[in-house]
């Protein structure tokens, strides 16, 4: 029986055990012991005639907008789930056989990020994924709570912590107290919400049409949740819808924010909601705590500041708002037996 565990226990010290924060805009990989290793966007570039995958990640991003007929680049995440399953195994596929050394023989174990807000069939669709991919066992982790773990939260005191993690899909909202989730809500308004609205907004307003790549150059240059004083400014090109013709146009930080004062109203409105269903022994841990931000739409110019003029509760964005997720997923998955009770979800 000692000779037994001896074994299993040698086999899990050598996997190159992985989390993986499988985003809607990108997709980190944390391997035990040696940190995230990939950082890439969600993006599978494939051949329209014969389906053989092209590029994965920021290969493919390149693509978006400028590739051929025949070339279509994919985003097999929407809204934080699954939406073309066959091409997101084969991404994971690729993400993990990367992040493995090559003279691993150990399939890994992983633990995969999800929105807390997924269904059944959507958590069983992303650790099929993950088995298919090579994992040699699958578990998932609610977001919120990974998040909260990668800021380093002391998620298993009695005590009440405030987590928003805004990705590219979603925004999650999560009271977290000794290692639970007590309230939650998660709303479709991260940073591709926001790039619709500003594609909208460029459209209706100027009569221009843009592109996702360049609404999202604009949302990271001159983006703000408030209107400012002076602005800042920027020159992005589009196709004038009267002409047909190229066309440059200067927008200011303020055009930004008239564009994407619905979504943002969305991620206020979830955080106000989760505050306001929140028991009143963890108000005052809340007040005193704040709300720590994280995920990269958390980055956006003054969001922060109109949050918490709107709650009247201090906000923080974490240090590495975009590697929360994926450095919880390293926490857990390091100690993956210490936290497998009550955090995971299990193939």
């Amino acid at each position: 029986m000692n000779s037994k565990f001896s074994f299993f226990n040698f086999f899990n010290k050598m996997s190159e055990d992985m989390g993986i924060d499988l985003g809607t805009a990108n997709t980190l990989v944390h391997v035990k012991n040696r940190g995230i290793v990939i950082r890439e966007p969600s993006v599978v570039a494939i051949e329209i005639n014969t389906n053989e995958v092209l590029a994965i990640g920021a290969e493919a991003k390149r693509m978006l907008g400028r590739a051929p007929g025949n070339i279509m680049p994919v985003r097999p995440m929407r809204d934080g789930v699954i939406s073309d399953y066959e091409t997101a195994q084969a991404m994971l596929k690729y993400f993990i056989k990367r992040a493995m050394r090559k003279n691993t023989f150990i399939r890994p174990r992983v633990l995969v990020g999800v929105p807390s807000g997924v269904t059944e069939v959507q958590k069983r669709a992303v650790i099929d994924a993950a088995l298919e991919a090579g994992a040699r066992e699958a578990y998932l982790i609610e977001e919120p709570m990974a998040a909260a773990i990668g800021a380093g939260l002391p998620v298993q005191d009695a005590w009440g912590n405030v987590i928003v993690d805004i990705g590219g899909g979603t925004c999650e909202v999560a009271v977290i107290s000794l290692g639970g989730i007590v309230e939650k809500i998660s709303v479709h308004a991260g940073g591709d919400a926001l790039d619709k609205a500003i594609q909208l907004f460029i459209r209706k307003k100027y009569d221009l049409l843009i592109g996702e790549r360049t609404a999202e150059e604009i949302k990271i240059e001159v983006g703000d949740a408030m209107y400012s004083d002076n602005p800042l400014k920027m020159e992005i090109c589009g196709r004038d819808l009267r002409t047909g013709l190229p066309k440059n146009l200067v927008v200011t930080s303020n055009d930004v924010c008239e564009a994407i004062d619905e979504p943002v109203r969305v991620i206020v409105n979830a955080v106000i909601s989760t505050l306001e269903k929140t028991p009143p022994e963890l108000a005052a841990d809340i007040m005193s705590n704040g709300i720590i931000m994280t995920g990269g739409t958390s980055l956006l110019r003054n969001l922060d500041r109109f949050i918490s003029s709107e709650t009247k509760i201090p906000v923080f964005v974490s240090e590495d708002a975009l590697s929360c997720v994926a450095l919880g997923t390293g926490v857990v998955v390091e100690n993956i037996d210490a936290y497998r009770k009550g955090f995971l979800i299990e193939s």
